[in-house]
């Protein structure tokens, strides 16, 4: 079952209004909590995709058990898009339709993996980071490019890891998921570490490249947008974004 959702009301409509709530929402990550261990519990992948020609947002949150990767729930949003595109602020496109779409499950998400970033953020505060404090939830951020960070290139080995700096802060790690194959970029969005953000990932990569849970969720949201459209259902525009990443 699909849910249908509004903008909110006192939604930010400018981009001044959404940099004041990222300013007012960012002291309240936390970042001194281990989260869950990897591998138990429910781990939970969300992805939106859009259709800008009909003003249609579509996300899914699908739950897998942490164990086996085995798919235990899932559910779908679809919305107006509630946001203008502009770089930076890309949560504010998402929010309302992934946060319908986490509602909308029958059980507990445990933790939530974005196709996006968290503290490696131009303002440390990407859409992992806004969803975690939204919703109280642990969240990390995998993506797929490092975005301005700069990184030296990681160990070919699976398991490699090097720093994502922001100057000489490190706001998340260059993480090696198989042999050989390009790194993904993993940050804390909210209630874990960086440490446990890589277990989570590579507990999610046996595989492919990108997490189970960002594969899951992309191949729903595009089909909920196909359904809702009777369109192609394409990915979110997330390229050269600070919140977000490139895409297939």
């Amino acid at each position: 079952m699909t849910t249908t959702v509004g903008i909110p009301a006192g939604w930010p409509a400018t981009t001044e209004q959404a940099r004041a709530v990222q300013d007012e929402l960012r002291a309240r990550v936390v970042l001194d909590e281990p989260g869950p261990p990897p591998g138990t519990g429910h781990v939970t992948g969300v992805d939106v995709a859009y259709d800008d020609e009909r003003d249609v947002v579509a996300a899914a949150a699908v739950v897998l058990d942490a164990a086996t990767l085995r798919v235990v729930a899932e559910a779908t949003a679809v919305g107006r898009i509630s946001f203008p595109y502009v770089p930076g602020l890309l949560a504010f496109r998402e929010i309302p339709t992934v946060l319908a779409a986490l509602d909308a499950l029958d059980r507990p998400p445990g933790l939530v993996v974005c196709d996006g970033y968290g503290l490696a953020h131009p303002r440390r505060f990407g859409l992992a980071s806004h969803l975690g404090v939204l919703t109280g939830l642990p969240t990390i951020g995998v993506a797929k490019n490092p975005f301005t960070f700069a990184y030296d290139d990681p160990g070919t080995a699976r398991g490699s890891a090097s720093p994502l700096l922001a100057g000489a802060d490190e706001v998340g790690r260059a993480l090696r998921t198989r042999d050989g194959v390009k790194p993904v970029f993993v940050s804390v969005g909210h209630r874990t570490t960086l440490d446990d953000a890589c277990a989570h990932t590579l507990a999610l990569t046996p595989a492919y490249r990108l997490p189970e849970t960002t594969l899951r969720a992309d191949a729903l949201c595009r089909r909920a947008l196909r359904e809702a459209t009777g369109g192609p259902g394409r990915p979110a525009p997330r390229a050269n974004d600070g919140d977000a990443s490139d895409r297939p």
